[in-house]
């Protein structure tokens, strides 16, 4: 049976929550793996809840949709209250912006505060890319797909104009995920 990974990006609109999705799905697909996606998000287009779910597999996906996730992001406070107690417990792993979110300690999964809208808005002078930052600490934490395949994903979708930033985004997350991981 082929492996299988379950992915909520969750947040309030214009946070970049489906972009980040689509660029973690997509970095699967350039790895070659089996990918499934489906985003929601209220009928505001910023300020209401939505999230982003990926299903990776290394073969044929049964079934489209998150039953439980192994890994949550989560960049606000709404979002984590609604999706945590729907994380895989003792194997599940919930990162959220620390700086937004305070966790719950009851939880019975891995948690990993990453202050990302606090580098994107100080080191990078961006708050849009705190995203890209989480994006960044999943992939060095997780592995879950290569840092060449997000750059390849960012390449595709991100207007040329912003590939600096975000690149420069991924990389910090990166460096926060090892420091986490240190």
């Amino acid at each position: 049976m082929a492996e299988i990974k379950q992915v909520r990006l969750s947040g309030l609109g214009g946070q970049g929550v489906v972009l980040a999705g689509l660029l973690l799905g997509q970095a699967g697909v350039v790895e070659g793996r089996y990918i499934s996606g489906s985003d929601s998000y209220g009928a505001q287009a910023r300020g209401s809840g939505c999230k982003s779910e990926i299903v990776f597999s290394d073969g044929l996906i049964d079934f489209p949709h998150i039953i439980t996730a192994d890994i949550l992001i989560a960049l606000s406070q709404g979002s984590y209250n609604l999706y945590c107690g729907d994380v895989r417990e003792d194997s599940g792993l919930i990162f959220y912006d620390r700086g937004l979110v305070t966790p719950k300690e009851e939880l019975k999964v891995k948690q990993l505060g990453i202050p990302a809208t606090e580098v994107s808005v100080k080191r990078l002078k961006n708050k849009q890319v705190a995203n890209i930052v989480l994006l960044g600490a999943l992939v060095e934490t997780t592995k879950i797909v290569s840092p060449m395949a997000l750059e390849k994903a960012i390449a595709m979708h991100i207007s040329k104009r912003f590939h600096s930033l975000n690149l420069k985004a991924l990389r910090m997350g990166m460096e926060l995920g090892r420091k986490m991981n240190g």
